[in-house]
């Protein structure tokens, strides 16, 4: 463990907090016009996934954890929980559905992750911050429509709902953030 003040604190961090170990999902640093600025987290109790929220002044000190950080390649879904495997030795890591959370739908075969580790525990999972989608159902092109401003609604191939520029047909390859499903741009393949 180790003390740093609380304005350094990242999502994806592990903290302690009275002998318990916390990741944090969001940090967010707030400096109000008057008055002192404060560190809002929103964490998760890595035991058992409860959700807390913690206001720390800027210049709290904080416990932070050492985590083991690594390359990992998804393999499948086993009922309530994903397999991945540590592409040097092959060891298979069955992680929990609740620590991938939101992020599960992008989850592709091969795709390479990062995971954190405490003490042999899978705690976080970091996807890549794009990947390459197949529009399943979108309206079609409405004539004298401009591009400039307006999208349409579209399914992705995995089942996630979002706005594409009226170009987009059903069938085109699109790239999305995984962090929020916005797209992007039109896939280059």
């Amino acid at each position: 463990m180790v003390s740093v003040i609380a304005s350094s604190i990242r999502k994806g961090n592990v903290v302690e907090k009275e002998g318990k170990l916390y990741v944090v999902i969001r940090a967010e640093n707030i400096h109000p016009g008057k008055g002192t600025p404060v560190t809002h987290l929103e964490m998760r109790r890595i035991s058992d996934g409860v959700k807390v929220t913690e206001r720390y002044r800027t210049t709290d000190s904080v416990e932070k954890a050492f985590i083991d950080e690594g390359k990992y390649n998804y393999l499948y879904q086993d009922g309530e929980s994903y397999v991945f495997m540590e592409p040097n030795n092959f060891e298979q890591i069955h992680v929990p559905a609740d620590v991938i959370g939101d992020a599960a739908v992008y989850l592709t075969e091969n795709m390479e992750v990062t995971m954190s580790q405490h003490n042999g525990v899978p705690i976080s999972i970091e996807l890549p911050p794009r990947v390459v989608l197949e529009v399943v159902e979108t309206e079609p092109v409405v004539k004298g429509q401009t591009a400039s401003s307006s999208f349409k609604p579209a399914v992705l191939s995995n089942g996630v709902r979002t706005m594409v520029p009226p170009h987009i047909t059903t069938g085109t390859r699109v790239v999305v953030q995984t962090e929020d499903g916005a797209y992007l741009e039109r896939a280059k393949d």
